[in-house]
This record gives C-alpha cells, structure tokens and sequence, in this order.
C-alpha cells in the first residue's frame, strides 16, 4: 500500500510537472508591484485627500468608497516606460475606476455587465478613446484578469483571457492623468476618486526601450 501510494505521488507530480513549468516560464521577468501586506511603493496621489484604500487577508488592495463620497488614487513611486502589466480587479455592479498605464492612459475599470455591450467607456476600453474589440466583462463580484503592454505610444490589452485591443497607437492623455508628457515614463495609479474596487496579484515586467 504505502508504494503504491509513493507511485500515485510521483505519476501526479510527472503530470502537473509540464504545467507548473509552464506557468513559471510565463510568469518569468515578471515582479510584484503590490506585497499583498501594505502600500510599499505606492503613494496617495492627493495626500491630503481621503484615504478608503486599505490592505485585506489574502492580499486584496481594496478601495471602499460609499455613494457620494470621492476618495483619492493610489500611484507607484516608480516610474515606467515600456512593459508589460498584470493585475486581477473586482468590483461590484455599476462601479466605476480605472488601471492607468504612466498614469496617463486609462484602462477602464467599470461595473457593467448588465449594458453587455462595447463602447468607449465601458469595462476594458482605452477610456474614451477606443472601444474594445470584444465585450468580455463578467458579472461584479467576480475576479476579472487583465495584462496590458505598452510599448512607445501602442497599447495592447487582453482581459480575462481575450485580446480586445492590438497594438493601438495612443498619442495623448485619455482623462484624469497625472500630466500631459505622453513621451516621458510616468507610473501606474489606480483610480480611487470613484467607486469601490478591488485589486490583487499585481505584477510588471519592463520592456527595453525602442
């Protein structure tokens, strides 16, 4: 019994082998921007303004924010050029936040699985600039995955699982940035003035320069 036990052992570890490899080959150049335990390298992009970001079990960055209320966003002291970026976020139905690359080109964050249709606003589009390719937002409550890459002023963006933009060129600001200097590095900051979001396994990968 106890060597049949050690064969099932290694037979499970022969075939996950393949896959866990895989799966640290595709994670490979990739580093954690959020700890999972506190703001580490994050700062409040308005000190002054109301905090609703706090660090919960499991490693979930959450911004609480009730109706009415306006929080503040949180921005990496790190500045970056080209890389590639991925996060997993929630929010509840009919929020509203935002994934910003160099803190200059939004990623729409939004609660809007109910509309079940692409637009220039809606969950995954380049805000107010391009739709996505595909509607693909899942039901608030739900974890959603996305990576974004951004090399020069071309953006492209996969969210859970499908490509829905391709190498868009992006030449200016898309609202709500950080400042106008499209050409220089700038840093990731996550919305927090609108709605209740939550993030978690945010990591980054930079790319070399053109």
């Amino acid at each position: 019994m106890k060597n049949m036990k050690t064969l099932l052992v290694l037979a499970a570890l022969v075939t996950l082998g393949p896959l866990a490899f895989t799966a640290t080959a595709a994670e490979k150049g990739f580093r954690p921007l959020f700890n999972g335990k506190d703001l580490t390298g994050w700062k409040l992009r308005h000190p002054d303004g109301l905090n609703f970001w706090s660090v919960l079990p499991g490693g979930i960055l959450k911004n609480t924010v009730e109706k009415g209320a306006h929080g503040t966003d949180l921005v990496t002291e790190q500045k970056f050029w080209n890389f590639t970026v991925r996060y997993e976020f929630m929010t509840p139905d009919d929020s509203n936040s935002g994934f910003y690359l160099r803190g200059r080109h939004e990623i729409q964050i939004l609660g809007d699985y109910k509309a079940g249709k692409a637009s220039m606003t809606c969950n995954g589009s380049i805000y107010n600039f391009r739709a996505p390719d595909k509607f693909v937002t899942k039901p608030g409550g739900e974890w959603q995955s996305a990576e974004a890459t951004i090399i020069g002023d071309r953006i492209t963006v996969t969210l859970n699982g499908v490509k829905i933009h391709d190498n868009v060129p992006c030449d200016r600001p898309t609202g709500s940035e950080i400042d106008g200097r499209v050409s220089e590095p700038g840093p990731i900051f996550l919305q927090g003035d609108h709605g209740t979001v939550s993030f978690r396994n945010i990591r980054i990968k930079e790319l070399p320069k053109e």
